[in-house]
């Protein structure tokens, strides 16, 4: 690897370990086996170093959100799928040193990283132009910036509220099924006549 790639796979590992605001550029460095100029060089400054590493790692995760295989086997939009998608990414929450834990760091912190909060704020809207397809079915490439503004902004928004609910009380947050549940009686109650 060059000094490019060491210093991502540096800064992934000081954040899972030290989260944004505790890692410093000596850190990244230490990690990395690489020098304080490279960081400058290759991006420009640490905040935006790391807001890469976190795109990285939240990159990362997205064969997890797949599962086993078996969300393939739904029909692209339906509650099963979406129940099963869900489940999927609610289980990376629960996992140990969840990287989703940096989420709630930046929306904290946000004014003390501003660098770090613009760089992901940009990054949302291709976030929920990658679970567009994975929920609905389709091609990443073949989402449009109107679908990624309605529907992907909504399953990012989704997904937001679930990582705070897991991060802050995990033994009430919703799992996949109560989840779909709602949305059932959502989707229900906009249908017909019948209110909650």
């Amino acid at each position: 690897m060059g000094h490019r790639e060491d210093l991502l796979e540096g800064a992934k590992r000081c954040l899972l370990a030290k989260g944004f605001v505790r890692t410093t550029a000596r850190d990244i460095v230490r990690e990395s086996g690489t020098n304080l100029a490279s960081i400058g060089y290759h991006y420009g400054s640490k905040d935006a170093l790391l807001a890469q590493a976190y795109v990285s790692l939240v990159e990362g995760m997205g064969g997890a959100f797949e599962g086993d295989g078996t969300v393939d086997e739904t029909v692209p939009g339906s509650l099963e799928r979406f129940e099963r998608v869900w489940s999927n990414i609610i289980g990376t929450m629960k996992e140990p040193g969840s990287v989703w834990r940096l989420s709630m760091e930046v929306l904290a912190l946000g004014d003390r990283l501003p660098e770090v909060r613009d760089h992901l704020a940009a990054a949302q809207r291709e976030a929920g132009r990658g679970l567009v397809p994975l929920l609905m079915g389709g091609r990443e490439e073949d989402v449009s910036d109107e679908t990624a503004d309605t529907v992907g902004a909504f399953y990012v928004t989704l997904m937001t509220g679930l990582i705070a609910q897991w991060t802050f009380d995990p033994k009430s947050a919703p799992d996949g099924g109560r989840l779909t549940a709602g949305l059932r009686r959502v989707i229900e109650a906009a249908t017909t006549d019948e209110r909650p």
